[in-house]
């Protein structure tokens, strides 16, 4: 049997098969062959031939010999490198300088695990030629590398002191260039990089879609990238000298509405970018198009500085004209002003190009008219935001998944959080632990106002928590509720609003059904007076106060104590129809 056993094995030659794939000349010998293999693996490789086909591609043969048969001149390459590694990398390979100590694969790959940055700092070929095994050095190491497109750079300096976090929403029509602007943002503060942009341009190429490479940074499934539109708010991170900002990409299509709330919930700043390019301007801007409609519901979600980035500018039908970009401003001014925001103060223009990158970090060639700051220095040079960080923890959840615990993910509106500090989950009261706080993806101990978060926490299930919930202290609950009393702003609506009047209602980042039960009085405009009589209908563009009844439970907080809880938006048939404040909380009756 044995000696046939052995042609049918020659006839189909495999050379490159690891020893433990291959059947052994007789099962008995089974074990000794694994025990050679684990024992070879033992000694660091010392007795293998490097060369042999198995284990190293052709490609990398050279560079790596001379790290494990050559050792002095290992040691200048070690030490070049120091400058660039900090002192947590240099303590962590110290060990496998010396080459005596037997490294196992699993240490190796727990050591990368526990270090983001090692790969990036160091260059991408040194770090594996310094102390990794052969099999590490193989394609899968280079995969692992191009997977990662967003090198960490908080956690670099741990002593540095925490820099201001601003949240930025991108808001505005379809096809104006927000994820385009962000993704060239993320390229030029050195977030993502170049090579990751080459493959997304190549494969975008492939689907002769080579304009929206610099999206797929921050639309990251394949849904969003086969349409090339954004459908959940996208997240990433950068920082400047002063600042640490979280882009927040909303969707800009109109069935992505309730999506694009969700993320202007947590912005500190809006960026409304708008397409310069003949024809597409006017189409976001007509009614419908969800420039107005962006625009006014950043504002009613508590965003209070406003910048308009005017886009592709370099269009053949605009060529960076001053005419163009006078004529779009002309337009936004009085709809903005009419929102409610401040032309003066809260509102900045800029023109840019989301493509070619100009005049977001580098003041443009070709626009020698605008003598303004590029976006990115303009950013960081605004002033900082009041937090205070002694207020009551309120922080409501805008998502939340299963990993190794219950995971939430939320921006802190007011107060601090801390590890194994204990909360209360409202309107449930659950009372939870907090087992770990990432900001940004950072692992930290505290976290101040203004901060994204995601926390595990103990103590409650993932089925138990919905969007909308507030993790609130215990000495400071959150009011809870189903009735209201609110003022409320008719934007559009064809018809009458009577009594008895059903809508979707969001407030921070809860959704839920309400329903008018009874309007108390209309409010003049101009005068802030009120009717001593009830109406017994509203319209559209008047102003009144109504009691309002929700399905469930929400958690809220009147206008005056908390704006950022008080402010909310009804919308009806995929169209927002009022903006409003909470004025009073009623009591439930038995």
């Amino acid at each position: 049997l044995t000696p046939g056993f052995g042609r049918t094995l020659t006839k189909n030659p495999r050379p490159t098969m690891d020893p433990r794939d291959t059947a052994p000349d007789s099962w008995e010998q089974e074990d000794d062959v694994e025990a050679t293999v684990d024992g070879q693996l033992g000694t660091a490789f010392t007795s293998l031939n490097v060369n042999a086909k198995p284990f190293v591609p052709n490609v990398n043969a050279a560079e790596f010999v001379p790290a494990f048969l050559m050792k002095p001149p290992a040691q200048p390459a070690l030490a070049a490198s120091v400058n660039q590694l900090t002192l947590c990398h240099v303590s962590c390979a110290a060990p496998v300088e010396n080459g005596d100590t037997e490294m196992t694969t699993e240490e190796t790959w727990d050591q990368k695990g526990s270090e983001p940055n090692e790969a990036e700092p160091g260059g991408g070929d040194r770090g594996p030629a310094m102390g990794a095994t052969v099999e590490e050095a193989a394609p899968e190491m280079m995969e692992e590398e191009e997977e990662v497109p967003m090198p960490k750079v908080a956690p670099a300096q741990p002593d540095a002191p925490k820099k201001e976090h601003v949240n930025v929403v991108f808001i505005g029509h379809v096809d104006a260039g927000k994820s385009t602007i962000g993704g060239q943002i993320m390229y030029l503060t050195g977030m993502v990089e170049k090579r990751t942009l080459e493959k997304y341009e190549r494969e975008a190429k492939e689907k002769n879609r080579e304009t929206w490479y610099l999206s797929w940074a921050l639309d990251t499934n394949q849904e969003e990238r086969d349409k090339g539109k954004t459908v959940e708010v996208g997240r990433a991170y950068f920082e400047t000298e002063k600042k640490h900002f979280t882009i927040l990409d909303a969707p800009g299509h109109k069935s992505f509405v309730p999506n694009m709330i969700g993320g202007a919930s947590q912005a500190d700043l809006a960026v409304l970018v708008i397409s310069a390019r003949k024809g597409e301007f006017e189409t976001g801007f007509e009614k419908g198009g969800q420039t107005r409609e962006h625009a006014m519901l950043a504002k009613t979600a508590g965003v209070k500085h406003l910048i308009v980035l005017v886009n592709k500018m370099d269009d053949p039908t605009v060529n960076w004209s001053l005419e163009r970009y006078e004529e779009c401003k002309e337009k936004l001014v009085p709809f903005l002003k009419k929102v409610g925001f401040n032309p003066k103060k809260d509102i900045h223009f800029m023109p840019c190009s989301g493509l070619t990158g100009a005049n977001l970090k580098e003041p443009a060639e070709l626009c020698t008219w605008y003598t303004g700051l590029p976006f990115i220095p303009h950013l960081d040079s605004l002033p900082n935001f009041n937090r205070s960080s002694d207020g009551p923890v309120r922080l409501p959840i805008v998502d939340k998944y299963k990993d190794m615990g219950t995971v939430i993910l939320g921006k802190l509106e007011s107060g601090s959080i801390s590890k194994a500090q204990q909360l209360v989950m409202m309107p449930n009261r659950h009372v939870v632990e907090v087992l770990s706080l990432l900001s940004d993806d950072v692992e930290t101990d505290d976290a101040g106002p203004g901060e994204n978060l995601k926390l595990r926490l103990k103590g409650i299930e993932e089925e138990e928590i919905l969007p909308g919930f507030i993790l609130c202290n215990a000495e400071n609950l959150c009011h809870s509720g189903r009735t209201f009393d609110a003022q409320i702003v008719i934007i559009e609506h064809k018809s009458i609003i009577c009594p008895g009047y059903n809508a979707v209602l969001h407030i921070h980042t809860c959704i839920e059904e309400v329903q008018i039960t009874a309007l108390i009085c209309l409010v003049d405009k101009k005068t802030g007076e009120k009717s001593k009589t009830r109406p017994r209908f509203v319209k559209q563009d008047q102003v009144c106060i109504a009691r309002l009844r929700t399905a469930g439970t929400i958690c809220l907080e009147t206008f005056k104590e908390f704006p950022q809880m008080g402010r909310f938006t009804l919308r009806d048939e995929g169209k927002t129809i009022a903006i409003g404040k909470v004025l009073k909380l009623v009591a439930e009756r038995d």
